[in-house]
């Protein structure tokens, strides 16, 4: 109640967007800052986004950083693989990203080898079956052959299982509902993508920095926007340009509220 009446109800905070003015949205710029740290952490990745739209979306956005950069993409791979115990709605998405791009999308079990031309494989933590499965193996055949290794957790869950980055994972992906956002007969909720050191550049959607200010002091504001759409056009990484800031901004702060 005390973040439904502070955060969700109050005016202040009542956006869905990051601030373009840092001057004055230090406190909301904060606010993302620690809903991406609360990522990095849990994921054990070094950078975070300020939230995707949804997991979906967050799967479909790293399918594409993963044919954009991995080196198995760029001898001309074509294939991305998903786990054959994947949420329905991620495949859904996926799906229909990659029709327009032609990428092939092969559904199996991740037990079985990988196809020669994968430039990456997105795995399931825990599948939508509810299977918890150590990924290290795959990871270590899909990076033996140039692919990017995304994987698809539930946030809280990675309070007790071993966090993807410890994996060995590129990317991942899901959704931070589970802090504090009801179910919502299935959304808005927000969406999170981390990624390992060497993919700054190519991460999609709004990043949260740290800066200095004309007098020295410490200050936020959104980094790398050269990545973006209102500065790079049709050069951009990718068509997102929004996020889900309020509701990011409740989960963080939920995962504050309670320790």
């Amino acid at each position: 109640s005390v973040i439904r009446r502070n955060v969700l109800e109050s005016p202040a905070w009542y956006t869905a967007y990051t601030p373009y003015q840092p001057e004055i949205s230090q406190g909301r710029l904060e606010a993302l800052i620690n809903f991406q740290t609360m990522v990095e952490d849990l994921t054990g990745l070094a950078v975070a986004g300020a939230s995707m739209l949804d997991e979906s979306t967050a799967a479909a956005e790293a399918m594409s950083l993963a044919r954009r950069a991995s080196a198995a993409a760029r001898r001309g791979a074509n294939t991305f693989v998903v786990d054959a115990d994947v949420l329905p709605q991620t495949l859904d998405v996926v799906r229909t990203r990659a029709l327009p791009q032609g990428v092939r999308v092969v559904v199996q079990d991740l037990t079985d080898p990988l196809p020669d031309d994968a430039f990456g494989v997105l795995a399931q933590y825990p599948g939508a079956s509810g299977a918890i499965r150590d990924l290290r193996a795959l990871v270590e055949a899909a990076h033996a052959a140039g692919a990017f290794v995304v994987v698809a957790a539930d946030l809280l869950a990675l309070t007790l299982l071993t966090p993807p980055g410890e994996l060995g994972a590129d990317i991942a992906v899901g959704s931070t509902q589970r802090f504090g956002v009801p179910l919502g007969f299935g959304g808005p909720h927000a969406g999170y993508l981390s990624i390992r050191p060497g993919l700054e550049r190519q991460l999609p959607g709004r990043l949260v920095g740290v800066s200095v200010d004309a007098e020295g002091a410490s200050a936020y504001r959104l980094a790398l926007q050269t990545r973006e759409q209102h500065i790079r056009r049709e050069k951009a990484t990718s068509n997102i340009c929004t996020a889900q800031v309020l509701l990011a901004v409740i989960a963080s702060m939920y995962a504050v509220y309670h320790g």
